[in-house]
Parts: structure tokens; sequence; C-alpha cells
């Protein structure tokens, strides 16, 4: 079904991987519409809860793909951009929560990629920066927009600008990544995250989602306002009385989807 990226669900996981080595899973255009794909049937997907999103080989994504890009004209390019924020809002407006496990190079589109998933776990060996003033052009996937609103706007004005690349390391203390692990440990420690997350009331998850999404950009008033209105989608829940009921009972809860 895909030719550039790989989609496996296990557990109620379901794993994507970039999977163009050779281009150090740069993405094109072929890949944005795959990768648009695949989220679109993972959300529809009953089975899958959460999403862990990875790259084949050295890289997580080393950007978009360069060589592609060079023949466009402005429109081609703005078209190409517009997919790739297609792709990014879809990851963050997915009902489910998707880990990046950043397992290299995460530069340009493909930090971009990882500021769209809700949760960084970062390899020791990552690479993150925004590089793109080196090619005569700005971030187009959202970086100029998720990059501020994660690290604040000082940080990544000198990140943008400067282009410089940063350690994982360096990306935890900045508030880019939330985890550092080793290499090793890299999909063990996202599958660690997802089964977690798994294990709580699924509805409750989309619906905290939604409310640090939307409410992250309003005034105080109207973010307490579509709080009260988000919560009352999980109260109503069968999943509320599951839960509640486990808690009086000292059990662990068994939730539904319902």
């Amino acid at each position: 079904m895909y030719e550039n990226i790989k989609v496996e669900v296990k557990d109620k996981i379901a794993y994507i991987t970039i999977d163009r080595p050779k281009a150090m899973n740069a993405l094109n255009m072929d890949v944005l519409n795959e990768l648009a794909c695949a989220f679109y049937n993972i959300e529809q997907d009953d089975e899958v809860y959460s999403v862990i999103l990875t790259g084949e080989g050295k890289a997580f994504v080393a950007g978009a793909d360069i060589a592609q890009m060079n023949s466009m004209n402005a429109i081609e390019g703005r078209e190409m951009m517009i997919a790739g924020h297609n792709v990014m809002n879809a990851i963050e407006n997915l009902s489910k929560p998707v880990i990046a496990a950043v397992n290299g190079f995460a530069l340009g589109g493909g930090c971009e990629l990882a500021m769209a998933c809700d949760i960084r776990i970062a390899s020791e060996k990552a690479k993150f920066g925004q590089p793109e003033v080196n090619l005569g052009i700005i971030p187009g996937f959202g970086g100029t927009q998720r990059l501020s609103r994660l690290v604040g706007k000082g940080m990544a004005k000198y990140l943008i600008m400067t282009a410089e690349i940063i350690s994982a390391e360096e990306a935890g203390r900045i508030g880019l990544v939330e985890k550092v692990v080793p290499a090793d440990d890299l999909i063990a420690e996202a599958e660690k995250v997802a089964k977690t997350i798994n294990s709580k009331a699924p509805i409750a998850l989309s619906s905290a989602k939604l409310a640090i999404n939307k409410g992250y950009n309003l005034d105080m008033a109207a973010a307490s306002a579509l709080e009260i209105e988000t919560f009352t989608a999980p109260f109503a829940s069968s999943d509320k009385t599951e839960g509640m009921t486990a808690f009086l009972e000292k059990r662990d809860a068994k939730f539904e989807r319902k």
C-alpha cells in the first residue's frame, strides 16, 4: 500500500516508520501524501489507541527533499508547503496521542514533523535544527510557529536565524523534547509511554489533547470555558463510570472507549 513508509499495528499501537534511508528519510510529495493517508486511516481505526512515529536508519527525517524542491517554482513550492501543513495538522488534530521516537537527524521538515507530535522522545544520538536559512528559505511546515510555542520566541529566533544544529541533550534542556534515552532503548521507551497512555480512558485522552491544543493560544477566560465544554464528553461516558467505580473499589479500570 505504501512505498515510502511502513505501517504496523500491534497491541493497540500503530507504528509508522518513514522508510527512505538512502535519502535520510527526506520528505517529498510522495512521503507527505502517504503520511496523510496513514494518519487518516489511523483516525478511523478503533483498534489503534496511540501512534509511534520514527525513521529507518540514521535519520528520523533529515528535512524536506531538496532535490525535488530545487526544481519547483514558487507556486509548486507553495503547494508542497500546503501538503506539509496538512500532514502536521493531521497529526496535531488526531484524536489519538502521537509519540515521535526521534532516532537520528531531525532537521528542517523532520524537526517540524517531530514538533507536530504530542510527545517527543529522542535517542541520545539525535540532532535537531531548522537550517532553512542556509538554503535561502524559511521553515515551511509550521516551524516558525510550533518552535516558538515549545521553546519560546527568543530561542526559536536564535535556532532559525543561526541555523544551529543542537544535540538531543540540548533539545531536552530547552524543552524541545520530553525525554532523552540511549539509542538502543528508544523504541522500548516509546512503547512504554504508549502502553501507559493506552491504559487510560481513550475519550478522556482525546478530550485532554483537544483542550490543551485548542486552549493554548486563548486567553484564560476563553481557555477555561473551553475546558468546561471539553470536560463534558468524558464525564458523560461509560469510561467515567468505570474509572470512578474502579477507584472506589480499589481495582484497575477496564475502559471500553464509550
